[in-house]
This record gives C-alpha cells, structure tokens and sequence, in this order.
C-alpha cells in the first residue's frame, strides 16, 4: 500500500511543524505509530520514520534503505521542476547518492580534507568573523540576531576553509537559503551554489592552495571534478544552516528557558549545555530525505514496497517517550542524539568538530561582547521558518548597552 492511500495520511509541509513540532510529533506517533504515511508537495508520497529504535533500524541497514534515488517508484510523476528537486536529487553525483565501497571510499577523501583543517585556523577565523559582525551591531545597542549574526557567520566561515574569497559569501547565504527552504526559488539557488562551486574548483585545478577544495582535487581516490563540485554543495549546505540554526536555537533557549536563568552568564559550562539541550529538544535538522526500501519489508508494524521513500524523523526519534522518559530534564553530556544522523551516511566527525566550534564561537562571542544581552519582544512571539525539513527562527530580536566596535568609537 502506498503512503498516500493510508486513511489519514499527513500532508508534510513546513506550516504543519513551525510552531510546536514537539505536539505534532506526540500525536502523530498517537496517532499513526512510529512510522506515519505523509504526502510532499506535488502529492508524492512518503514514510515518515519516528521511532528511535525504527530510525535505528532504517540508518544502520544502507542496503536495505538504500540512498540511491533511483529506486524511487515515484520519478515518473515527478515533474522537472518539482520545488523538492535539490533535496530529494536524482542522478547528483554526490555523496549522498553514493552507496557501498564507493561511498565509503567517498567519505573518507571528505572526511580527511575536513579533518586537515587545524583548530588554530578553525578557531581564529570564527573569532575573526564574529567580532566583525558584533561590530557592526554593538553600537546600536539592537539588533535581529539570526539576520546579522547567526545567518552569515557560518557561511563565512567555511566559504573561507573551503578556498572562497570573503566577498563572495553574501551570494552564497542567499542561494542556500533559497535552495534548502524548497520553495519558488530552490531551483535557482541550487544553480548558483553549482556556478559558484564549478568556479571555485577550476580555480583551484590550476592554482591549488591550503583549503579544502584543493585536498580534495589531491586526494588519489580518482574522483572527477564534477564529483568534488557536488560534494563541495553538499558540505556547504548541511554546514551552514543547520550551524546558523544551532546558534539562533542555542541563544534562544539560553535567553527564554528558566532552566537557564541563572547561568547564561555563568561560564562556558552553559553554553556547552544549552548547545547539546538544543541538539535533543529543537535540533536545526529536523528530518532528512530519503531513504529508499530496495524491496518489499515491513518497518514499526507497516507494510513498505519496493521503492518506497523513507524519510527520517531526527527530531521526532530524539522526542521518543521510550528514550526521553523526562523530557523536562536535562541529558547532561549524553550524544545518543540523531542530530548528526547515524550509521554509514552519517555527518563525518569532523564536520561535526567545525559546526561545533564555529556554533559554539559564535555564541561566546555574542555573550563576550553584549553580555546584558535580552529579548526586545515576548518569547511567545518568536516565529520560525515554515520549513519542515530545518527548525530555526526568523529572527531573534535583541536589545543590549551600545558599545565601541572594536578598535571603533560610538558615533
């Protein structure tokens, strides 16, 4: 049976999860069980996995949920300008639609260009970027914190390690923005991100440099230019937004949750706190597309066919009654999230390592530099993107004590 005839099946779209996924998630499961049938846009059908243990199941067994896209028994009413396109792919020569040895000998060449990216340079250029985004807003004593801030320090960050030139970051902000909300413009920020990552490659064929671009035209693995383009997107964007999302949500919960309080202001203790809070209560992925069932099997008591799309429910598994008992308290240090996905196409570790000291840096320096930072606006009021695929607010209105930019003098 095909998602979509299941009776009930939930149409999933971002104004569905903007303002209390938690409840969404909780009755769902209610509802449909750890495995619910939803419909995109354009009315393609797809599971939506829950279940910690079932999502457990669908990330550990890559040959059974396969990435390869070409399974989907869905492509021929696909339509060529389908708004879901960048995020579903199909024939992207990419890591993400890369499977068996080829993908692991494709995640390892990923991996070790990431991992080449020493803490020094990592750490100096977060600090560097931050403090001149605070410049340009400490002496107004106001600010939106996601659009001055949490939206362009990442992108900077990385358009830098990656072989960028500074200037070309702006561009880049808007093309993923545009690419990941999958809305009228996902298509044409998917091709300048392509233009962008095409030219940087050239550019680095002929005159490489110490950045990751250039270690990954050196790796010997033998992969084409046109592989490395694809790969260059794919880490630019799962780097950037999801790492703007974990600022914005980390300071917004340091800002709003009583639990934090007494601490916001209390050392690095609770910025690493309110990081890993984040990452289990409203992390920045909510769920992933796709996996695919390579044949007929059954899944958290449903029937799939051969073809089927499974998406993966990040947020709804780390809200798992059967994991998270007492939602209310805190998990201390314990990882056993999903944010960073798991098993064979799972976020690489170092990747990982830099969205957590570029996230973490950003908010150290947000609290060093305005540290009587409060809401302008009442908590409740906040509002998020109408995305169901990333969870993050549109803005984060602040207020604080005007102060010199560094090296600058109040006007």
């Amino acid at each position: 049976m095909s998602p979509a005839s299941v009776p009930g099946a939930v149409r999933f779209s971002g104004p569905l999860l903007r303002d209390d996924p938690s409840r969404v998630y909780r009755e769902l499961r209610h509802e449909h069980g750890s495995v619910v049938p939803v419909v995109l846009d354009g009315d393609a059908p797809a599971w939506l996995v829950l279940g910690y243990r079932e999502l457990h199941q669908v990330t550990g067994d890559p040959v059974l949920f396969s990435r390869d896209s070409e399974l989907w028994n869905q492509w021929e009413d696909i339509p060529d300008d389908w708004p879901l396109l960048p995020m579903i792919g199909r024939r992207q020569p990419s890591v993400l639609y890369t499977v068996g040895e080829r993908h692991r000998e494709r995640a390892a060449m990923l991996g070790n260009a990431l991992e080449a990216v020493g803490p020094t340079e990592l750490r100096g250029h977060s600090e560097r970027f931050a403090d001149e985004l605070i410049d340009a807003i400490c002496p107004r004593g106001s600010a939106d914190v996601i659009a001055e801030f949490a939206m362009l320090l990442p992108v900077r960050v990385l358009a830098r390690l990656f072989g960028f030139p500074d200037e070309e970051g702006p561009a880049l902000v808007t093309a993923l923005n545009d690419m990941i909300d999958g809305r009228e413009r996902a298509l044409a920020g998917q091709t300048h991100l392509f233009a962008s990552m095409t030219e940087l490659v050239a550019r680095r064929r002929e005159e490489p440099a110490e950045d990751v671009a250039s270690r990954m035209l050196a790796d010997p693995s033998g992969f084409t230019d046109e592989e490395i383009v694809q790969d260059l997107m794919v880490m630019i964007a799962a780097g950037h937004q999801p790492t703007a999302d974990w600022i914005g949500n980390s300071l917004r919960l340091m800002l709003t949750d009583s639990r934090f309080a007494a601490s916001l202001f209390g050392g690095r203790n609770s910025i690493a706190e309110a990081m890993n809070e984040v990452l289990w209560e409203d992390t920045p992925t909510q769920n992933v597309a796709a996996r695919w069932a390579s044949r007929d099997t059954q899944l958290g008591g449903r029937r799939l066919r051969a073809g089927d799309m499974v998406l993966l429910g990040l947020q709804g598994a780390n809200s798992d009654p059967q994991v998270r008992t007492d939602g209310s308290a805190f998990t201390g240090g314990n990882g056993a999230h999903f944010s960073f996905g798991h098993g064979e196409h799972c976020c690489p570790f170092p990747a990982q390592e830099i969205a957590e000291v570029i996230a973490r840096t950003g908010i150290e320096v947000v609290l060093d530099r305005l540290p009587d930072i409060d809401l302008a606006v009442p908590a409740a009021s906040l509002a998020r993107r109408p995305s169901p695929w990333l969870r993050g607010l549109s803005e984060l209105p602040v207020t604080f004590t005007p102060t010199p930019a560094l090296g600058g003098s109040l006007a």
